[in-house]
């Protein structure tokens, strides 16, 4: 479900993790199994397959890496927010090399990963240079119940990257569980969505409709709503991934324009944006606004009942 981008030399020399302390083959977790392939070509790069499907990739010697082309294009999002720490919910853990990647570029971000097997989440501890609580804090748990029990306006990001083979599981879809990261979302926080989904896009067509009914009726015209693949597969030519973005809007009496201070809510149709994505070693095409809306077209939501 997940493409590599195209191999690029890691950005420090020092392994924080030596390859000699890997498993060798399958070792046994809670749904199945873990395996942890090392790349021939650079030794410090590792794959963790979860149940045969490649889950996470990460470098041991740069925790800024990623692999995966659709998490380079969810950290191309992530930079709109404003500088600083994040706090971030990862439904869907595995690996955690997205987490990395926020702790490297943002240090001191408040972090938490919710996967359903505990047992992986004991490993990928053991095995992977990851940062310690609380800044990254490891949870098995249902990711809908992780949702609904968190806090309102309490993170900045919720990354949804959950699969039941090559599904999204049902109640992690919807409007239901829209509306509940909504809830859970600071004003200008954003949700970022890995949709696998194969021609003629049904899937994600109608989960931003979802997004676009949960998020506001204003959410497409105000720049707060943005979907991003490569072009074959907005074109419909294959299977592959699709980022889906919301952002939950800030209040007017404390958003601001631009020549007043205050925050401001973040814009996916920022051109900068759509620049990041062309210029990955993949590029990407971004639907950003009514471009979104227009890829929606007269998709029904996914009507379902709150996550939890």
């Amino acid at each position: 479900m997940a493409r590599r981008s195209t191999r690029r030399r890691p950005s420090s020399s020092a392994p924080l993790t030596l390859p000699g302390e890997l498993p060798d083959g399958e070792v046994p977790i809670s749904t199945g199994t873990a395996e942890v392939v090392r790349d021939p070509d650079f030794p410090q790069r590792v794959t963790l397959h979860v149940n045969g499907v490649p889950s996470s990739s990460l470098d041991l010697a740069d925790p800024g890496f990623l692999d995966f082309e659709y998490m380079q294009q969810m950290a191309a999002f992530v930079a709109l927010l404003p500088p600083g720490p994040l706090r971030v919910l990862h439904l869907g853990a595995a690996g955690s090399a997205f987490a990395r990647h926020v702790e490297h570029e943002r240090p001191g971000s408040r972090q938490l990963g919710v996967d359903l097997d505990a047992r992986l989440l004991e490993l990928v501890r053991e095995w992977f240079a990851l940062p310690r609580s609380p800044l990254l804090r490891l949870r098995a748990e249902d990711a809908g119940v992780a949702l609904a029990s968190a806090h309102d306006a309490s993170y900045d990001v919720v990354v949804r990257d959950v699969f039941a083979d090559d599904r999204t599981p049902a109640h992690l879809v919807g409007t239901g569980f829209a509306a509940q990261a909504h809830r859970v979302l600071r004003p200008g926080g954003m949700l970022l969505l890995n949709c696998a989904d194969r021609p003629p896009l049904t899937t994600a067509r109608r989960e931003v409709a979802s997004l676009a009914a949960a998020f506001g009726p204003g959410a497409a015209a105000q720049g707060r709503l943005a979907a991003v693949a490569e072009p074959a597969i907005l074109k419909g030519r294959r299977y592959g991934n699709l980022v889906l973005a919301a952002v939950r809007a800030i209040p007017e009496d404390t958003a601001r324009d631009d020549s007043q201070d205050g925050p401001a809510t973040p814009d996916l149709h920022d051109p900068r944006l759509a620049r990041a994505l062309r210029s990955l070693a993949v590029p990407a095409t971004l639907l950003a606004g009514e471009d979104a809306a227009a890829f929606a077209g007269t998709a029904a939501p996914l009507d379902t009942p709150a996550t939890g």
